[in-house]
């Protein structure tokens, strides 16, 4: 039996022999590698972070101590050594184990959490309330993926610098983000890297540590014995002493006697500490050390003989088609700038930074800081465009508001990952956006069904003297339906004709709707589909021609049903005075969330699949005209609302 298979729990890794522990991280990995290259995952945050792992389960327990990760991404380790081994081959499927901490698996798993940034604050808080309640407990937070450079990071840090009781900050410093980290923090800890200041480890400890409180002499001897490239010291010159955290490091990450060491040292004192921990990104994997951003979170892969190939998808990614036509349209507009917030791969952009080096900008983890920017960016002149995540830009809520629609300015906000996601699950879903965005004046709100409609949405945002937003899934671009006519502000296209329904869709939920009302037709029930285009303005003659037919209508959005595309359909047919009695809405339940899964298995669980539309309408339809025929399509509860 290997070793990894004998430890169900923290425990039986604190049993094991020290001299062991390099194996065990030896198994973890290729643990890893096995199931991300099977089902996909994220492979080098974690690859990077194994030793660690090991030395921090080794020191603390976690069973009453508190463990908090930032960047829940680099949990698979943490996960296998906390009893989930057995499952792990079922990582980010659908029932299985989530790729993010998640509270419901565990006791170790403190947040779920898939957000960069938090767990400074959210520690410094358990902190305070296990002092407030007399609980002996340890507290770290482990800090990685360059989420030390966001905002709340920062904030966290300042308070965890008020702490008078034990606190471990360990910044795991890989030198990257999901692509290489940003900015002058990102420089000054490059700095520490590359710094001879460090290398007479034995005369700066022995100078400086008798000065400290609780970490000097009594524990000197416990430390002598330390090798070189420990590297402690104390400088009251560092960012981090000023903002009342003692600073040690930078120490090599993967060497795990000396992480041991030095995590039994720091677990004793009584004050508030930054480990800086420096890690490959990829460790241990040639090819993946040697390409971090690339295989951070790859799809299925397989190795031969050293040659790495990665699954392809089965057409052209919705991330591929926006970056392909904002740099075409980059081309005849030199105002165009592209901006994003630490996913410069992730949306694509890396492509345009290549093509336009100095219109482009990756911020790092800072998604207010990038919003402000493009706010600037735009009162300046310039057309910028911000690519983030339909999820992180809710960190950027009070930016959008304050520094870009207040002011009226012209920036577009392009969000990848809009609506359900697949593996990542409820941490990363972008099933808000219509939802925070709706509510702000003269913001406009786009979305396409096809590339070609991205296309054209990408060229009249760009005409537009106002902010708006375009919203698009993480799939691949399904093929064109139909010719398509330019974009006009707040009207639709009706692509089907049909007189026992209308079927309104907003965005990539208008190819699933042609799907469906191919098997109604089948059946012999012909609904019309509207490709609505626009959530926000609402067209108001595609409502009143919906409801005015009095017929039953269906709205459709790969979003939250609360305040969403169907919630504007609604308001703008009341506010017409037309009866919106026979109407439902198809989307995202309100109170729950959907787990990880497959985006497919995600959104028939939503009924937004071609069956679960088709069902939907055919019951409304039997309802309005009175019937209570047998059921044309598979019987099944979709998640509406009236």
């Amino acid at each position: 039996m290997s070793l990894l298979e004998g430890i169900r729990s923290p425990a039986e890794l604190r049993a094991l022999p020290l001299d062991e522990l390099p194996k065990l991280a030896q198994e973890i990995r290729e643990r890893i590698l096995d199931v991300v290259g099977r089902g996909g995952g994220h492979l080098t945050s974690n690859l990077g972070v194994t030793e660690l792992t090991i030395a921090l389960h080794r020191v603390f327990d976690f069973a009453k101590d508190r463990l908090l990760w930032d960047v829940g991404h680099q949990c698979y380790p943490h996960k296998l050594l906390t009893g989930r081994n057995s499952r792990f081959q079922t990582l980010r499927k659908a029932g299985g184990v989530s790729g993010f901490p998640d509270i419901h698996e565990s006791e170790y798993d403190l947040f779920n959490v898939g957000h960069a940034g938090t767990a400074v604050a959210t520690a410094v808080g358990m902190a305070r309330a296990d002092e407030l309640l007399k609980r002996e407990s340890c507290v770290v937070a482990v800090v990685g993926d360059a989420s030390i450079l966001n905002g709340v990071a920062v904030e966290g840090l300042n308070q965890a610098g008020t702490l008078k009781r034990q606190f471990l900050v360990v910044l795991n410093d890989n030198e990257w983000g999901i692509s290489p980290t940003q900015g002058a923090m990102a420089e000054y800890l490059a700095k520490f890297r590359a710094s001879n200041f460090y290398e007479d480890v034995k005369a700066r400890t022995k100078r400086v540590l008798p000065r400290l409180p609780l970490l000097g002499k009594p524990v000197f001897e416990m430390i002598a014995h330390l090798k070189e490239g420990i590297k402690a010291t104390m400088s009251p010159g560092q960012v981090f002493e000023a903002l009342g955290l003692q600073y040690v490091g930078p120490i090599d990450g993967h060497d795990i006697k000396h992480l041991i060491e030095m995590l039994e040292i720091l677990k004793r004192a009584h004050h508030p500490v930054l480990l800086h921990v420096h890690t490959v990104k990829g460790k241990g994997c040639s090819w993946a050390s040697a390409e971090p951003g690339k295989y951070h979170s790859p799809k299925p892969f397989v190795v031969e003989d050293g040659k790495v190939t990665i699954q392809s998808s089965a057409g052209k990614s919705w991330t591929s088609a926006f970056v392909e036509a904002l740099m075409a349209l980059a081309e005849k507009d030199d105002r165009i700038f592209a901006l994003t917030a630490g996913m410069l791969d992730g949306t694509g952009l890396n492509k345009f930074q290549d093509k336009f080096p100095q219109r482009c900008r990756d911020i790092g983890i800072a998604e207010s800081c990038t919003v402000d920017m493009a706010a600037g960016m735009a009162k300046a002149g310039l057309r910028p465009v911000a690519a983030i995540y339909s999820t992180f830009l809710q960190r950027a809520f009070d930016q959008v508001f304050q520094e870009v629609v207040l002011q009226g300015l012209p920036v577009m906000f392009c969000l990848d990952r809009a609506g359900l996601v697949g593996g990542d699950g409820p941490v990363h879903h972008g099933f808000l956006d219509i939802t925070y965005l709706r509510g702000f004046p003269k913001m406009v709100l786009m979305a396409p069904m096809d590339e070609p409609e991205l296309r054209e949405a990408l060229r009249f945002g760009l005409t537009l003297n106002q902010p708006c937003a375009i919203r698009y899934p993480r799939d691949v671009v399904p093929a064109p339906q139909a010719e398509c006519p330019p974009f006009e502000l707040g009207r639709s296209r009706r692509l089907r004709e049909g007189e026992d329904a209308t079927l309104l869709c907003y965005g990539v939920s208008t190819n699933t709707a042609l799907s469906a009302a191919e098997l109604l037709a089948e059946s012999g029930i012909e609904v019309s589909v509207v490709n609505a285009r626009f959530a926000k303005p609402i067209d108001r003659d595609m409502v009143a021609a919906a409801f005015g037919s009095g017929a039953p209508v269906v709205t459709i959005e790969d979003h939250s049903i609360a305040g969403g595309f169907g919630s504007a359909v609604l308001e703008t047919a009341q506010e017409l005075g037309l009866d919106a009695s026979r109407a439902v809405r198809l989307g995202m339940p309100v109170d729950r969330f959907i787990a990880h899964g497959s985006r497919a298995g995600q959104l028939a669980e939503c009924a937004l699949d071609a069956t679960g539309i088709a069902a939907a309408a055919q019951r409304l339809i039997e309802a309005h005209r009175g019937q209570r025929a047998e059921p044309l399509l598979r019987p099944r509860r979709p998640v509406v609302s009236r």
